[in-house]
């Protein structure tokens, strides 16, 4: 069985140079290790990257200085892009998403809705480009587990054509 850890399920790599993306900061978080002579302090910035059509990466640095950890982590989300399948304004289904104890529950919404969701989930559908959707972080809302949670509920959706074909040419093979 593959590790469930693991959120990018995309069989094809994106090129995030051939896409204009823009990025945004959910979460820093200060790190303090005390030693002898006091505190030295580390940081950790959570980042989502996209296109606002249908791409978009998640991913965390660490640095000892909050534009080296912010950096680090945008360099890392731009290789982590994944493609979203998106249905008019919103998402094709609806997905219950854990990752760790973060559960997400992510809906399709009618168009002019907007994007009712809160923290690391609304950062990761607006970049996205998914502009109508209902979601709910159930169980743990620390920030890294919830946009892990919702890449991971992304990488899985399938639009109807593409499960359509899968399923026909499995039938073809039988």
């Amino acid at each position: 069985m593959s590790n469930p850890r693991k959120y990018i399920a995309t069989a094809q790599k994106i090129d995030p140079l051939e896409l204009e993306l823009a990025e945004k900061v959910v979460f820093i978080n200060r790190v303090a290790k005390v030693v002898k002579g006091g505190r030295r302090f580390h940081f950790t910035a959570v980042v989502v990257v996209g296109d606002n059509q249908g791409h978009v990466g998640a991913a965390i640095g660490k640095a000892k200085e909050v534009p080296e950890a912010i950096r680090k982590a945008t360099t890392a989300a731009r290789k982590n892009l994944i493609r979203v399948p998106i249905k008019g304004t919103t998402i094709p289904h609806e997905m219950l998403v854990r990752f760790g104890a973060a559960k997400v529950l992510i809906k399709p919404a009618p168009p002019g809705s907007g994007i009712i969701a809160g923290g690391g989930v609304r950062a990761v559908l607006q970049m996205a480009g998914i502009k109508d959707v209902v979601a709910k972080c159930l169980g743990s809302t620390n920030a890294v587990n919830v946009v892990k949670a919702t890449m991971l509920g992304l990488s899985q959706m399938r639009d109807v054509e593409a499960a359509v074909a899968k399923r026909r040419g499995l039938a073809a093979k039988v």
